[in-house]
C-alpha cells in the first residue's frame, strides 16, 4: 500500500466474504467520512500451494487462481459501491490479496488509522477457526488500533434471553446516550485506551464512560474500602487531564466490583462502542493478549477497540 501523510492515515477494513456481513464495512465508512479520511477495503484470500491439484485431473493453480482472483474483483466492486452510496465524499480504494487475513491485515495496519473487522457468533469450534483466528492474533501484533464490530445477528434470540435468566442485576446508569465505555486499570495500556476513548466520544459528540473493575481476591483478607479508593485514585489519575483537553465530552467514572470481562461486558451492552487496551495487569493479566481483550472481543454486543500502547 502506498505510504500516506501523517495525519492522513486510512481507515482500513477487512472484507467478509459473506456478502450479507456488512456491520464492519458500514461502521468503516461512517468512521471514514466522520474523521475525513481515505478508506482501504481489503479483501484476503488464501491460495494453493503452486504444486497443488485437484482430484479428478483438473487444471492446475494457475486456473483456479484466476477464478479466484475473478470473484475477489467483483466483490470488491460490490464494496465499493456499497461505500460510495452511503457516503459518496469518501474516498475509497480495494487490495485484493493473497494470504491469511490476520497476516495481511497486520501488514496494512503498519500504516492505518484503525484496522476494522466484523465477527458473528458461533460455537467455539467454528470460532477458533473463523472470525475469532483473524480477530486475536491481528490484535495481538497490530501497531494501530483494532475494532471488531460484530453482526447485528450475532446472539441469537433464544441464547439472549437464557443468558439474561443468569445473569445478574445489572447496574442501573442513567439515560445519557450515545456513549462509550473504556476500561479503565492504571496501566500504561488503558491510558493508551483513555486517550482513544476521549478522542472517538468528541468525535462522536457522545458522552464517556470510564469503567474502574476491582476483581476481589479469592483467599487473600484485603480492606475493601480501602482497595477501592486506591481503585477510584487509579481512575482519576488517569483520566486527569483528558477532560480538559475534551470538555465538550461528559464524563462518568465508576468502581465496580466484579469480573472484568462481564462487568464490562454488561457496561457497554448498550453503547456505542467499549474501548480497551491490549494487555494489563491485576484483574486483566493475560499472556500474549491480555484475558479481558480477549474475552470482551469475543462476548461483547457493541464495537470493540481495541488499543496497543502508545
Amino acid at each position: 500500500m502506498a505510504s500516506h501523510a501523517h495525519g492522513d492515515e486510512p481507515i482500513v477494513v477487512g472484507l467478509d466474504p459473506e456478502p450479507g456481513r456488512r456491520a464492519a464495512l458500514g461502521w468503516a465508512a461512517d468512521e471514514a467520512d466522520r474523521r475525513r479520511l481515505p478508506l482501504l477495503l481489503v479483501l484476503a484470500q488464501n491460495v494453493p500451494t503452486p504444486g497443488y491439484r485437484p482430484t479428478g485431473g483438473r487444471p492446475s493453480w494457475e486456473e483456479w487462481n484466476e477464478s479466484l482472483h475473478t470473484t475477489g474483483d467483483r466483490m470488491l466492486k460490490e464494496a465499493v459501491a456499497f461505500v460510495e452510496s452511503r457516503h459518496p465524499q469518501v474516498r475509497v480504494s480495494g487490495l485484493l490479496a493473497e494470504g491469511h487475513p490476520a497476516w495481511v491485515l497486520r501488514e496494512q495496519a503498519r500504516n492505518a488509522r484503525v484496522v476494522v473487522i466484523g465477527s458473528w457468533r458461533l460455537s467455539a469450534l467454528q470460532e477458533l477457526f473463523t472470525s475469532a483466528a483473524v480477530a486475536l492474533p491481528l490484535i495481538a501484533h497490530a501497531p494501530c488500533p483494532v475494532v471488531v464490530v460484530p453482526e447485528p445477528e450475532q446472539v441469537p434470540e433464544a441464547e439472549h434471553v437464557a443468558e439474561a435468566a443468569h445473569a445478574p442485576e445489572p447496574e442501573h446508569v442513567p439515560e445519557w446516550q450515545p456513549h462509550f465505555v473504556v476500561g479503565v486499570d492504571g496501566s500504561r495500556h488503558s491510558a493508551a485506551a483513555v486517550d482513544f476513548a476521549f478522542d472517538e466520544a468528541a468525535s462522536h459528540g457522545s458522552a464517556l464512560r470510564a469503567l474502574y473493575v476491582w476483581q476481589p481476591p479469592r483467599f487473600a483478607t484485603q480492606d475493601e474500602e480501602a482497595a477501592v479508593q486506591e481503585c477510584r485514585r487509579l481512575l482519576s489519575e488517569t483520566v486527569a487531564g483528558r477532560t480538559a483537553d475534551h470538555p465538550e465530552v461528559e464524563l462518568r467514572q465508576d468502581v465496580v466490583s466484579g469480573h472484568p470481562v462481564q462487568v464490562l461486558t454488561e457496561a457497554a451492552e448498550n453503547a456505542l462502542g467499549l474501548v480497551v487496551g491490549t494487555r494489563g495487569h491485576g484483574g486483566f493479566t493475560g499472556l500474549l493478549l491480555g484475558s479481558v481483550s480477549q474475552g470482551v472481543t469475543q462476548h461483547a454486543r457493541c464495537p470493540v477497540i481495541t488499543v496497543p500502547n502508545a
